[in-house]
């Protein structure tokens, strides 16, 4: 395997009523705080009304920013950075899913650059020590970015989405009560197992040599999830599923899996390219996208999806070649994700070839995306063309 280093300091405060520890946790970063939260939802199922008890009890400062979209976009990231500056505020305190959590990382690093923050979220600069410190508490299972310093952000005057990675941002603590995700619906339930499943693809499907117990920690996840969600799409409240996927999410993200390895992410980066266009729901785009892209990869590599497909879907190795196992291996994938209710076809979105030539341009971030089977631009032509 490579060199790597790994450091993840967030702690995860997991279980019933851990909100209560708000009050214990954000003194130590300042009683000015930024509450972002997305489209009300944390207010029908009470959880807003929690949240600020416990930050009234210890006396804090609270200045909301709620409506925060599902694909967050650039302009909430600057009405977050205003606010803090305009304020001065301390800390950030993200209640929500994966959108919410990844708006407040790059207000967080947005607030002490002096320059657009759109240059952080691009790579053009990075972000600083001086970010400001963030903690969350999740209300969904998939996202992961609950214990990562990722953040994936929306330009929709571009129609371009970017994303940055720091240990700047990741969250000082993580909030993560099985109980706030009861009131996940199911299409949203749905859109989270395929995201924890496509987090440990992208780094199963490697470009490195000699990673055994990172690919066996991932094929433990994705077996978990199999296990877990046909069960937990049929019994929403059902606390012991609801925990079992919330910490499948948050390990399928952390750093575990990718250390030592060159992950793939290639599926990440087309799907990304057709929510900035088409604002779908990133789990939706990646249940489609991803099996596509696996056959088109497959054809070149198909060892690694031949293993997925004996090791993750028991598939019987007796008398097959690689490339048999890999087609089964996809089909079964294909089977599972069908069999709880996901999209397989961006059609089922409305969407036409109208927009493949922009939606191909906006995935390559370079003349080659991915690193398992680097892919070209007519690589991601085809596959998005097969995704219709």
């Amino acid at each position: 395997m490579e060199n790597f280093e790994f450091h993840n300091p967030t702690k995860i405060l997991f279980g019933k009523g851990q909100v209560s520890n708000l009050k214990k946790e954000i003194p130590a970063y300042g009683k000015r705080i930024l509450l972002l939260y997305g489209g009300g939802s944390i207010k029908k199922i009470g959880l807003y009304d929690k949240v600020i008890s416990e930050l009234k009890e210890i006396g804090t400062h609270i200045i909301e920013l709620g409506g925060v979209e599902p694909n967050p976009r650039l302009t909430t990231v600057n009405q977050g950075i205003s606010l803090i500056r305009e304020n001065q505020l301390d800390f950030i305190l993200a209640v929500g899913g994966g959108s919410v959590i990844d708006c407040a990382k790059a207000i967080a690093a947005g607030v002490p650059y002096d320059g657009d923050v759109w240059d952080i979220v691009t790579g053009k600069a990075k972000a600083s020590s001086n970010s400001v410190p963030i903690g969350t508490v999740i209300t969904i299972a998939g996202t992961g970015s609950e214990m990562n310093g990722n953040s994936v952000i929306t330009n929709w005057e571009t129609n371009t989405k970017a994303f940055f990675n720091s240990n700047h941002v990741l969250p000082r603590f993580s909030i993560l009560d099985p109980e706030i995700t009861f009131s996940v619906p199911l299409d949203q339930t749905i859109y989270g197992t395929v995201d924890i499943m496509a987090h440990i693809f992208e780094q199963y499907f490697h470009a490195s040599s000699n990673a055994p117990l990172q690919e066996k920690i991932g094929e433990a996840i994705l077996r978990t999830v199999i296990e877990t969600a046909p069960k937990l799409v049929n019994d929403l409240n059902n606390y012991e599923y609801r925990e079992v996927m919330l910490l499948n999410g948050t390990l399928a993200l952390n750093g575990l899996t990718g250390m030592g390895v060159s992950p793939d992410w290639a599926t990440h980066l087309i799907e990304h390219a057709v929510s900035a266009v088409h604002d779908i729901p990133h789990g939706g785009g990646i249940a489609i996208i991803a099996p596509h892209w696996m056959e088109h990869v497959a054809a070149t590599r198909p060892e690694k999806v031949a293993q997925l497909g004996v090791r993750v879907f028991d598939l019987d190795r007796t008398g097959k070649t690689d490339a048999q196992l890999a087609a089964e291996a996809i089909q079964s994938l294909r089977k599972f994700w069908t069999s709880i209710g996901a999209p397989t076809k961006l059609s089922d979105y409305g969407i036409d070839d109208k927009e493949i030539e922009l939606m191909t341009e906006r995935s390559m971030l370079a003349d080659q995306i991915g690193n398992y089977v680097p892919l070209t631009k007519e690589d991601v032509r085809k596959i998005l063309r097969n995704s219709l």
